[in-house]
């Protein structure tokens, strides 16, 4: 499908992406497939009947990333990092799709009818991916100060989603501008907090409306909390893409795998962020389609005890009560002290023509 700008949204993977289209929901494989591709056509299998709207994976190499250096400067020193006391390029090696893999995976979820784009890390694999005519170009957060291969992926003409993560809004706007001026029409931009996992408290979803309207874009989440309820809070705040790291277990283990979700986990995420969408609606003070046959259920005014034709009607012959059949509760003061036109038995609804008009 060709990729189109309408108004403020993006034509994408078949789907319309922004202000009034439920959320476009992204399965991130990245090293969840354990250096087996049989694993990751599984979870793209997976991910599609979970009713994700994308898969995306990362083209790098362990080359392409960093050096194979014990040197301290190359070992993650941070104890809170899943991946402490490990050099980077055992990481990369380890989580890295292989390049010759990315045709089949494509090729499958083509097959299924989902979508299929990745995360390049340098020049070489923007080469590569535009050889399989991907559909989207996704910028991560720790490259999105890289304006160089900003430059050419904005050259590219593809539409980009670019995180934010670690950015300041200096850096941002000099992201921004370099997509744009090199020839990038289409931004979706992610906020993200760049930690595995991140903490709730650190999410600032408050974020994507600012986002939004500042840049003229629409914002969705590449979500790293545990669980769907920081991508449900951003979906109430516009969030109209969600990214969420995928895998089919994580008792499999993997480089990713503690802060990813599970089959049924996915399936719940699509399902909670459509229903969410679907709750913001619009400004209303109306009653609802679904609330036209509640307001039956209001109180109105009924008659308690017999009346008889010209009799005053007092506030002790009346009592509001369920159906609303009878006239409004409020109107009460302008009902006593009237004549009845008619006799009235009790457990009658008082209507406007069983009043003398004075």
């Amino acid at each position: 499908m060709t990729n189109t700008k309408v108004l403020n949204n993006i034509a994408l993977c078949g789907r319309v992406v922004g202000e009034g289209h439920r959320p476009f929901v992204i399965a991130e494989m990245s090293g969840n497939h354990n250096q087996s591709l049989a694993r990751a056509l599984e979870i793209v299998e997976a991910a599609h009947k979970a009713g994700a709207d994308a898969v995306k994976l990362q083209t790098y190499t362990a080359d392409t990333m960093t050096i194979n250096s014990n040197k301290s400067d190359f070992i993650i020193s941070d104890p809170s990092s899943p991946w402490f006391g490990r050099s980077l390029y055992g990481l990369y090696e380890e989580a890295y799709t292989p390049w010759e893999w990315h045709e089949p995976i494509f090729s499958r979820c083509k097959e299924l009818g989902i979508g299929c784009f990745s995360t390049p890390f340098d020049g070489s694999s923007v080469d590569f991916l535009m050889g399989l005519n991907v559909p989207v170009i996704k910028v991560a957060s720790f490259e999105n100060t890289d304006t160089e291969l900003l430059r050419k992926i904005g050259q590219t003409k593809k539409p980009v989603i670019m995180s934010t993560g670690m950015a300041s809004l200096a850096e941002l706007e000099v992201a921004i501008s370099t997509l744009r001026s090199s020839g990038c029409s289409e931004l979706i931009l992610l906020k993200c907090t760049s930690s595995y996992p991140a903490s709730p408290a650190e999410s600032n979803l408050r974020t994507i409306p600012h986002l939004r309207q500042l840049f003229s874009t629409p914002v969705g989440l590449s979500d790293h909390t545990m669980g769907v309820g920081a991508a449900i809070a951003a979906v109430a705040l516009g969030a109209c893409v969600i990214e969420k790291h995928f895998t089919l277990s994580r008792a499999d283990g993997g480089v990713d795998s503690a802060f990813s979700l599970e089959p049924v986990e996915l399936a719940g995420l699509v399902v909670e962020c459509e229903r969410a969408w679907q709750a913001l609606g619009r400004v209303s003070y109306e009653p609802t389609k679904g609330e036209v046959k509640s307001r039956q259920l209001r109180r109105s005014l009924y008659v308690i005890r017999d009346l008889k034709k010209g009799e005053t009607v007092l506030r002790e012959h009346l009592q509001a009560l369920r159906p609303s059949l009878g006239i409004e509760v409020a109107n009460m003061d302008l009902v006593v002290g009237k004549k009845a036109t008619q006799d009235i038995t009790a457990g009658s609804p008082l209507c406007w023509e069983h009043l003398m008009r004075i």
